[in-house]
């Protein structure tokens, strides 16, 4: 598969999952201020990691309509992923940690922990093809993630209902 032909299917998937989340929005049983703070987490979640990866593929798909394309491509978009994947990381572990003990726990800890690992990872990956690599697939990787990690906020804010969320 080319490049602009998985950065078009990211970014069709990642405007279906940010329109999933005003579907949650309207069939949610109240309305969004008066959701849990955890609901709201996920929520922040689901809209950042759809529209990251869609800013991501459409600044890769502008710099690949450049003829011919630079040569140095996936740095700069590695680049661009790292800039705002640092400030996204830093305020929602901030986020989280502002939860109380008795809201964060459970699945939503076992979850959350993991995937920030994965996180951390992904962006030092994008550190290492800026300076060494220059490759798309680990530009993609980082568009991977979080589409994954959108995929898993809508499950279970459809899922799980507002004020029947289990333990654990």
């Amino acid at each position: 598969m080319e490049p602009g032909e998985a950065l078009g299917l990211a970014a069709q998937v990642a405007v279906t999952l940010a329109g999933f989340a005003g579907v949650v929005v309207v069939f949610r049983p109240a309305s969004v201020h008066q959701w849990s703070s955890l609901d709201r987490f996920r929520l922040r979640l689901l809209l950042s990691n759809s529209i990251l990866p869609l800013a991501y593929s459409v600044i890769a798909i502008f710099l690949l309509t450049i003829k011919p394309p630079p040569e140095t491509i996936w740095r700069w978009c590695s680049g661009v992923a790292v800039v705002c994947q640092v400030p996204f990381a830093i305020i929602n572990f901030t986020e989280a940690r502002r939860l109380t003990p008795a809201e964060f726990k459970g699945v939503s800890k076992m979850l959350f922990f993991p995937l920030f690992a994965i996180g951390t990872m992904t962006i030092l990956l994008q550190l290492y093809n800026m300076t060494v690599l220059n490759w798309f697939w680990p530009f993609f990787a980082g568009i991977v993630v979080h589409l994954m990690a959108a995929m898993l906020q809508f499950m279970r804010l459809v899922l799980l209902l507002q004020g029947n969320q289990p333990a654990a």
